[in-house]
């Protein structure tokens, strides 16, 4: 196995302390947002053998195992990531597969190049991804029933929010929230901006229920995204409780520490909260309109020790082990390719101790025995 080395990305929505306290390092000053762990060549992992993503497209069969590579071909299928909120990200979300693919092919044919800011799909695949909170975390996620969403609005007593709530209390309720999101992200810039302005106001004034928004109207004073978060459920995840999120469905985190796990993909279509770049018609094409409650999971835990977070993806599984002092060693051999990150204690994968925030990979086959104390969180895909 190869203990890895990982890129901080650091994105302005970053926290400064919540990646070098995991780490156990003084903080920069800087935003921490993201750390990488994968072979995606935005920010591969480096290896004593090279760059990951080279460490695999030089014998794709022995890394990732032949039956990964007939399934998804010699990549690997899943970036991981510690990824730790201090501020809002964009409200987005992400396409389908046979979306992704069409759309990376069109944009292909325009000539646009993957690096210009108004390209949609900088490659072919979907983004599905699930978020493990490892600090409370709180989010928005999906399209809460709409007659919620209006009876909030409606609480604000803001006259230019009336015609949404009006059409909120309409059915059916896919076609009102494709309507009120529609008017949102094409209002008048100044319109808007005065909406907001006296939205945050009004929900200053209103207590916890409403604290997200006005947050959110002042790190984003006049984006429509802050009344469209609105029309999202709130979700508050305990340490240990994880999110997913399929295709279609819009969502940002809004502040906390977690693992993350997603396909190996960079595509992503924005809603709002955001400076770059909004394709209007492309997300309205993507964003499935379909309000219920958020997907939440609990880990569901095995006779090895094992506590899996069931997903309906193939390209990743997700599962983590709690270990006690004492504890019996474990053999987590795999038939296809494994990143191990410690996040508590200091377990062992192998022969390698890993202190909070490292990990390894594991090529497919490679036989491996967990022991030590503490979190270790194992990434992998479906059998």
């Amino acid at each position: 196995m190869d203990r890895l080395a990982n890129t901080v990305r650091p994105y302005a929505w970053g926290s400064t302390t919540a990646i070098p306290e995991l780490l156990g390092v003084a903080p920069t000053g800087e935003p921490q947002a993201e750390l990488w762990m994968g072979a995606h060549p935005g920010a591969p992992s480096r290896t004593p053998r090279g760059p990951l993503n080279e460490v695999v497209e030089a014998d794709p069969v022995r890394e990732l195992g032949a039956a990964t590579v007939d399934r998804f071909g010699p990549r690997l299928p899943f970036l991981f990531k510690i990824l730790a909120a201090g501020a809002p990200l964009s409200l987005q979300v992400h396409p389908d597969l046979a979306q992704a693919r069409a759309g990376f092919a069109a944009e292909e044919a325009a000539g646009i190049p993957v690096e210009d800011t108004k390209r949609n799909y900088k490659d072919a695949y979907h983004k599905p991804e699930l978020i493990c909170a490892l600090t409370p975390f709180d989010g928005l996620c999906g399209f809460r029933d709409p007659a919620e969403t209006a009876d909030l609005m409606a609480a604000l007593d803001v006259d230019s929010l009336k015609p949404y709530v009006d059409l909120l209390r309409a059915h059916p309720e896919e076609a009102a929230l494709r309507e009120v999101l529609t008017a949102l992200l094409t209002a008048e810039h100044g319109e808007m901006a005065r909406t907001v302005a006296e939205a945050a106001a009004a929900a200053a004034q209103l207590g916890d229920a409403y604290a997200p928004y006005v947050r959110l109207a002042h790190d984003f004073p006049g984006d429509p995204g802050v009344i469209a978060a609105m029309l999202l459920n709130r979700v508050q995840l305990r340490p240990g409780e994880a999110m997913f999120l399929g295709a279609g469905v819009p969502h940002a985190y809004l502040d906390g520490l977690g693992v993350e796990i997603m396909a190996n993909s960079d595509n992503v279509l924005r809603c709002g909260l955001t400076p770059k770049h909004v394709d209007v018609p492309e997300l309205l094409r993507v964003v499935r309109f379909e309000p219920g409650e958020p997907n939440l999971l609990r880990p569901e835990a095995s006779p090895s020790g094992e506590e899996v977070y069931d997903t309906p993806i193939d390209e990743f599984r997700l599962s983590r082990y709690v270990r006690a002092e004492g504890a019996a060693p474990t053999d987590i051999t795999a038939a296809g390719p494994q990143i191990l990150l410690a996040t508590a204690g200091r377990p062992k994968a192998g022969e390698v101790t890993l202190a909070p925030g490292e990990s390894v990979f594991v090529p497919a086959g490679e036989p491996t025995e967990l022991s030590g104390t503490g979190m270790l969180f194992r990434a992998t895909v479906v059998a």
